[in-house]
């Protein structure tokens, strides 16, 4: 079943962020994973809008997923984003 990370992320050190962005394309192609989408300024509908860009990424499954999270080389960049960005994230799983 597919899975979606769903990362809400709010920069506010652009220098600390670039590092991330450096490397997480490069780590991010090693593994099933596809950007659905990335937005700068998603329009909200409904509820308190929140600040930053929304990032959407599909897996086939949960355990793909995974190898790609939790791996060294994600999370040695992963450190960069957290630093630089304030960031909410979820797994969600697909519909059966």
């Amino acid at each position: 079943m597919s899975c979606y990370f769903v990362a809400r992320i709010l920069i506010h050190d652009e220098a600390e962020y670039e590092r991330y962005l450096d490397k997480c394309d490069e780590v991010f192609a090693r593994y099933n994973g596809r950007y659905l989408a990335v937005d700068r300024s998603p329009i909200p509908l409904e509820g308190t809008p929140e600040d930053g860009r929304m990032v959407i990424i599909e897996f086939p499954d949960e355990p793909s997923f995974r190898l790609w999270y939790d791996s060294p080389e994600y999370r040695e960049i992963l450190a960069h984003r957290l630093a630089g960005a304030h960031c909410t994230s979820v797994l969600v799983r697909g519909k059966n």
